[in-house]
């Protein structure tokens, strides 16, 4: 297969990684030339800088969309319509403009796209949702995010206000950047049906998004969910807790275990990370499941409609921000 990947940032870069080592050569990128990282690795791949021209002159199977997201759709709209399978990063975009388009050339081709949430891809998180999904903790009644994290520690070689997650003009912000929430609890607990959101510019950092947001949820079975996002928190948390009828799970990215307690035994259950695992397990296992997806061997894990739905949640989080009222979505 011939893979085209259009943005070669951190991320572009990692799955340029993971592709190779998973035995697929075939790949061109698409770049703008503004990436702050080293050039050695991007020697000896075709480079082309128009997304038509590319298509048109390759003709790759699948296209990797990873450039900064505010670009996302410049890249998905003429990928779909010349046929090509989609692996589209998180969010799919900064604005709900131009997705139905997207989605309707995609349905009306059966075209193949991943939206790139790649903690659906984490044991911990997988392990949680078999639990769910298998009643072990009764009926879910709430849970809980936090996700704070200090932007200027991500990319340590770039300037941090140049980053697309610090920019309004890239589709920069806490909600879009760190929308990883928005996708693995509905994933977890189910639909929602309502949203408020406050979001604010808070920190000392030098931006002009938002770094913090407080966000609830109602869920469609009655469930009620709260959210904590930051760019300022040092050292940095991603943890999150469901509390169920019967008991409750706790997961901590920091560790990688996942805690179930459940009532009846009194007592705690823990599930641990394999021992080889790391970060990139996670966006390894997640490119082992594109290539199935392309090969048409397997359901993309989280679809382009489930992708819109984070959208939308995304948008009610500024709405209700900007009205200081709920937003309801049914």
């Amino acid at each position: 297969m011939k893979f085209l990947i259009a943005g070669l940032g951190s991320i572009g870069r990692r799955h340029l990684r993971n592709l190779v080592s998973l035995g697929q050569n075939e790949i061109v990128l698409l770049r703008s030339g503004k990436s702050t990282l080293p050039e050695e690795e991007l020697t000896g791949y075709p480079q082309e800088s128009d997304i038509k021209a590319a298509l048109k002159k390759h003709k790759p199977h699948a296209v990797i969309v990873s450039n900064p997201t505010a670009m996302h759709l410049e890249i998905a709209l003429p990928s779909v319509q010349a046929g090509c399978a989609l692996l589209l990063e998180k969010p799919i975009s900064n604005t709900m403009d131009g997705l139905d388009r997207l989605q309707n050339v995609a349905e009306q081709s059966a075209l193949k796209i991943l939206v790139g949430f790649q903690f659906r891809f984490h044991p911990g998180l997988q392990c949680a949702k078999g639990w769910i999904e298998n009643g072990e903790i009764g009926r879910v009644i709430s849970a809980h995010v936090h996700f704070g994290e200090y932007l200027p520690a991500w990319h340590p070689w770039e300037d941090y206000r140049q980053s697309y997650a610090a920019r309004a003009d890239m589709g920069g912000g806490v909600v879009l950047t760190q929308s990883h929430a928005l996708d693995y609890l509905p994933w977890l607990i189910g639909g929602v049906d309502s949203v408020w959101g406050f979001t604010a510019k808070l920190s000392d950092l030098d931006l002009n998004v938002e770094d913090t947001a407080k966000v609830g949820l109602r869920f469609a079975d009655g469930a009620l969910g709260s959210l904590h996002l930051d760019y300022n928190q040092q050292p940095p948390v991603h943890r999150f807790e469901v509390v169920g009828t019967n008991g409750s799970i706790h997961w901590d990215l920091a560790d990688g275990i996942t805690r179930m307690y459940r009532s009846e035994q009194k007592d705690w259950q823990n599930s641990s990370l394999p021992p080889d695992w790391e970060r990139n397990t996670m966006f390894l296992e997640e490119m082992k499941h594109f290539l199935k997806v392309v090969r048409g061997d397997m359901r993309p894990s989280c679809t382009l409609e489930e992708g819109i739905r984070v959208q939308r949640l995304i948008q009610a989080i500024y709405d209700s921000n900007k009205s200081g009222q709920a937003i309801n979505l049914k």
